[in-house]
């Protein structure tokens, strides 16, 4: 006879993908506003280049996976619980998205997978809780300050170099440079997001008994997860998301080309070395960051604070509520199978 858990953890994949898919257009902003809002790229290639490369960002390192398979609940999560998670967050995802608000599309994850799992047992011993102080509760404060901090500095060392340069040289070698820092930023959003469905589909293997994790705590993801994780991503993020594009690249900030480059390549490199320490933070926080901190550089008065205010309180309640959503998700779902 079948595993009796397979229907199941069909739906998770299913889901999984499907929230990898709402995850690429909702954070391709990420990756492209930058260089579409400075004309450096049309939407079109931006997009594309964007949905490339975060193909690949996904099959560089898995250590983001590591931690949300194993390292924020305990392997013996039941199946319903994750498939109330995925719908949670989908749901916040698609909310956000609607108003375009660039909120946090791992954090909605994070948040959802809590509120589904002290639901289900209402037992907090089931949340690995130093987990999620190390590896989303810190990282969710200190990865947009560094984001902030790196751009700050960077730009103010970009504006030093070239004080005495003309704008027309400036933009004529900074279009070409910031193509090449928008890929860097879309290959670090890869190596981040697309892990968090990785994750969560090793965390249904491992609790259906399809995947025994090795002695060392962290399962290692199969490779066709990978790949189709990867894939799913890649396709969300080629459906762009224009109007979060419009908050990140138009609304905060008047950018050009020197200001993206400096933007993309500051957030992109907070994003890698969080990734490569299992970090699943937020790339939607670190870029806007970075981008607020390009903005203070030059006139902190440049920076348009009021759309920022949205976009923080958009931050701020997107793990309480999106682990409401997971928790009213459990009960309905609960209530779905006691009918059936």
């Amino acid at each position: 006879m079948g595993n009796p858990a397979l229907p199941s953890l069909i739906i998770v994949i299913v889901l999984a993908v499907s929230f990898d898919i709402v995850n690429g257009f909702h954070d391709s902003a990420n990756a492209i506003a930058t260089s579409i809002s400075t004309r450096v790229l049309s939407p079109r290639v931006a997009i594309l280049m964007a949905a490339v490369c975060n193909f690949f960002g996904a099959l560089i390192s898995h250590n983001v996976a590591g931690t949300i398979s194993q390292g924020l609940v305990h392997g013996n999560v039941e199946q319903y619980v994750i498939i109330s998670a995925l719908i949670g967050a989908i749901a916040w995802n698609l909310i956000t998205w609607r108003l375009g608000l660039p909120s946090s599309s791992s954090h909605a994850l994070i948040g959802a997978l809590l509120g589904s799992v002290l639901m289900d047992t209402l037992s907090a011993g089931d949340v690995i809780w130093s987990g999620l102080l190390a590896k989303v509760v810190l990282p969710l404060v200190l990865s947009p300050v560094a984001g902030f901090i790196v751009a700050f500095l960077f730009m103010k060392l970009l504006l030093w170099l070239l004080a005495s340069v003309s704008r027309l040289v400036v933009n004529r070698w900074f279009s070409k440079l910031q193509i090449i820092s928008a890929a860097f930023m879309a290959l670090s959003h890869g190596m981040n997001d697309a892990q968090k469905s990785m994750g969560i589909i090793t965390l249904a293997l491992i609790s259906g008994g399809f995947l025994v994790p090795p002695q060392s705590g962290q399962a290692a993801v199969p490779v066709w997860v990978i790949l189709l994780c990867a894939a799913a991503m890649a396709i969300g993020t080629s459906m762009g998301g224009s109007r979060i594009i419009k908050t990140v690249g138009m609304k905060m900030i008047k950018l050009t080309t020197v200001d993206g480059f400096a933007a993309e390549a500051s957030a992109g490199a907070v994003i890698t070395v969080m990734s490569a320490l299992g970090n699943p933070l937020s790339t939607t926080h670190v870029i806007t960051s970075a981008i607020m901190g390009v903005g203070s550089a030059k006139r902190f008065s440049s920076v348009r604070w009021s759309v920022v205010r949205s976009m923080v309180l958009a931050w701020v309640v997107t793990l309480p509520i999106s682990a409401l959503l997971g928790a009213a998700m459990v009960l309905l779902v609960k209530a779905v199978i006691r009918i059936s």
